[in-house]
Parts: structure tokens; sequence; C-alpha cells
């Protein structure tokens, strides 16, 4: 487009006066120095004479590098005017780490590793399955842990609810019929079960009674156990089996005790154990199983899967007792819910990798809230004392003053703290009166 002689004139004036406009790559210098000088300002790093010094270098610069492009992956001189302050700039969202003087870790809890037993190869190339270290300190401690505490396998378990007035032959059946019973029942419904038979069974509970009862009467006899339709059945079906194919006894192999209906591995290693005394296997209950994969001794997902890994490499004079102590531990301490793992001695040594925080609350608290109504003429009619909550159980202390002076009450529990305050009226006895709340918030985790 064409312009006029004066246009062009005008143009020139105006560009004479107007200040010269920043590039780019100039106001890029500008503003990073800016930046550099605003951040090394707040952390203290530079002097005035530093200042200065660096703002002359960067007018030098911006000054050499007029007119000229900024090349590509060309580094700035003024981000680096003092790069050991640069390097602590922190993001202001994160908070800085703290140095640690190697104490938190020293004294912090540690889980237990998980090392479960190895299968090595011998000098001969044959494989040898070494044990999990400490299982030894494992299983002593565990067998302390049962001592002080009676679990109901302890007196309602299936080797004890045998008659012992009865014949060796009727108390092995007594005891096949208390694992059968057992399944999926706990050990104090089984335990009732076998009294209803023993003593409502014409001729006592034996075989030949057994063959005798009728369906519907043994049905009613161990209604309380779990699957007694089914049971019923399996029972009447092994009495007749019993009788025909073991004269009259229960078999003393684990393949004949398998071959009867309702008996599974467990059950038959069990009754081997505790009828005929002979340690063939390991009987692995749910509690077995469900401990040991907690102990981290292997990883398996079945009873079976357990009773193989256990006997590749536990001594066999363990083989019988290993079953009533894991089973009686998981009924006492290592609930299947709620695990008190505050109260077992293996989480206190660093044993158990599977161990977790306590879910019992063990605190105290103290309030004291104090109210006082005076009735005018000086007398105390109603004063509230002191509310203690100690080891979850919640206790309100309180006094009423009657007509004739004497207030009606209870004596404070042992333990309770006294009334704060003076809150008695000049010779009138108080009593108190003591009202045990329920310990909300204070124990979580109850037993299942």
């Amino acid at each position: 487009m064409r312009t006029s002689r004066l246009s062009r004139e005008t143009q020139r004036v105006v560009n004479a006066l107007s200040p010269a406009k920043l590039t780019g790559t100039h106001r890029s210098l500008v503003n990073d120095f800016a930046a550099s000088e605003e951040f090394l300002a707040h952390e203290g790093t530079l002097t005035q004479e530093g200042a200065d010094t660096a703002l002359s270098g960067a007018a030098l610069s911006t000054a050499g590098s007029l007119g000229k492009r900024k090349r590509h992956g060309a580094s700035n001189p003024i981000t680096d005017v003092n790069a050991e302050a640069a390097s602590i700039r922190r993001s202001p969202r994160k908070a800085p780490k703290l140095e640690s003087d190697g104490k938190d870790k020293a004294e912090g809890k540690r889980k237990a590793k998980r090392q479960p037993a190895k299968r090595i190869k011998g000098p001969n190339g044959a494989l040898v399955v070494e044990p999990p270290p400490d299982w030894e300190k494992v299983y002593d401690i565990t067998a302390a842990m049962r001592k002080r505490i009676v679990a109901p396998v302890d007196t309602m378990g299936c080797e004890s609810l045998a008659e012992d007035s009865r014949s060796p032959r009727d108390r092995r059946l007594q005891t096949l019929i208390a694992l059968m019973l057992s399944s999926q029942t706990k050990d104090t419904v089984t335990a009732v079960a076998m009294k209803n038979l023993q003593d409502n069974l014409l001729g006592g509970f034996c075989l030949e009674s057994l063959l005798e009862v009728k369906p519907e009467q043994l049905n009613m006899l161990i209604g309380k156990v779990g699957f007694h339709n089914n049971k019923t059945k399996f029972i009447k079906s092994a009495a007749i089996i019993l009788r025909d194919q073991f004269d009259g006894d229960i078999p003393d192999t684990i393949e004949g005790l398998v071959s009867l209906p309702g008996v599974g591995p467990k059950m038959a290693y069990l009754c081997m154990s505790a009828a005929w005394g002979r340690d063939e296997g390991i009987g692995v209950d749910v509690h077995d199983h469900r401990i040991t994969n907690l102990w981290a001794w292997h990883k398996t997902s079945t009873p079976e899967q357990t009773r193989a890994e256990l006997e590749a490499w536990l001594p066999r004079e363990k083989w019988h007792a290993i079953n009533h102590l894991l089973v009686g531990f998981g009924q006492t301490i290592c609930l299947p819910v709620g695990r008190r793992c505050g109260e077992c001695e293996l989480a206190r040594e660093k044993l158990c990798p599977s161990a977790v925080a306590s879910t019992v609350k063990r605190r105290v608290k103290k309030e004291a809230n104090v109210k006082v109504d005076d009735d005018g003429d000086g007398k105390v009619v109603k004063a509230e004392a002191v509310v203690v909550e100690e080891h979850g159980v919640r206790v309100k202390v309180e006094a009423e003053l009657v007509d004739d002076g004497y207030v009606e009450g209870e004596q404070s529990e042992a333990g309770a703290a006294p009334l704060a305050g003076d809150v008695s009226h000049a010779g009138s006895p108080v009593n108190d009166r003591v009202k045990k709340e329920g310990s909300e918030g204070l124990r979580d985790g109850a037993d299942v």
C-alpha cells in the first residue's frame, strides 16, 4: 500500500519518540532475571553488591543479544546466579522431609518376615524340605499360651466325649461319631449332641442301638448340629457298613475310614490317632490351615495342601499334638474374626508376619462435671460427680439430697473416683449411687 510523504514522516517521528519494544527473547531474559532476583532476595543468599553485579551482567548479556535469535538448548546465564540456593528450592505444596537421626528406625516396630518352608536339592539330587526358621520357637510360645487359657476343645473335644464306662469297641465308635458330628459345628454343640445320644439311645451308645434307632428320632437327638439331616443319613449308612464289612468295629486304616459316608481325610487321621493310637497323618482343621498360613509356614489354599506341606518337615511326634494346639489357639486368641494380636506373645516377639494392631483400646479417661443446684436455703439439692472411663467401663456417680437431709443410694464401685468438690451439706453424710453405663467407643472388635 502506497502512502504519502507526510504519512511516512509522521510515522518516523512517532517511532523515534516511543520506547523500543522488547522481543520475545529479551522479555524472557528480563522475566527470568526478575524471578531469580526475587527468589534469591527471599532466601537471603544474595547481597546488595552481588545483586548489582548480577544486574550489570544481565544488562550486558541482554544488550549483546539484541537482534539475535535464541538458540535451541542455549543455557540461560541468569538462572545460574547461585546454583546452591537454587538447589534447595522446594514446592510449596510438599512439606520438607526432616532429617532422621536413625532412632525412629531403631525403635520402630518391624513386622516378621514371611519365610516359608523351602524345597532344596540334596547332595544326591533329591528334594529336601527345609523347615521355616524359628518354627520351634513359634511352637513353644504357642504351647505356653495354650497352657494359660482353657479352650473349648480342651474339655469338649471329640477325643474326650467317649464314655469311659463303655467297652473299647464302643469308645472307638463314639469317637468316630463325634468326629462326624463335629463337621461345621462348634465343640459345645457337638458335646450336647453326644450327651443326648448317650442318654437317650436304648441300650446305650453302641452300634446295635444305632442300627435300631429310627432316623426321625436320631435326627431329633442331633438336631442342634450343623447339617443334621445329612449327618443322620451318614450315621445310619455307616452303622450298616460297620456291621457288614468291619465286624462291628471301626476300620483301622485310613482307606477304610475314608470309605465311610461323611468321613473325610481330616476325620480319618484324627480318628486313627484318637481311637487306635497311631499317627499316620496330620488332621488339619480349618484353624490349622488358617493359622499356619498366617504364620507364613506355607501358602496353601486347601486343608489337604496344608497337611502335605506340614507332613513334609514337621517331626512325626508332633503330628497328633499340633491339631489340638492350633484348634485351641484359634478358639481363644487367633480368632477367625477379630484376632487378639494384642494378647498374643508371637506378635510381641515379632514372630507372626500377619500380626495387626490390637483392636482392644485400653485407656483411662477422667472428666469432672460438677453441677450444684441450690434451693435458696443453702442446701444442695443435686450434684453430679466425676465420670470415670476405665478399661472400657464407664462409671457415673451422682448424689441427691432428700427431705430429711440424707442421700439415698448405694456405694460406689471400687476404683470409681470420689465426688469432685464439696457437694455435701454440713452434718449430712452423702452416699454415692453408681450407674454403670455402656462402654461405647471404648472397645472395638467384639468377640465373635
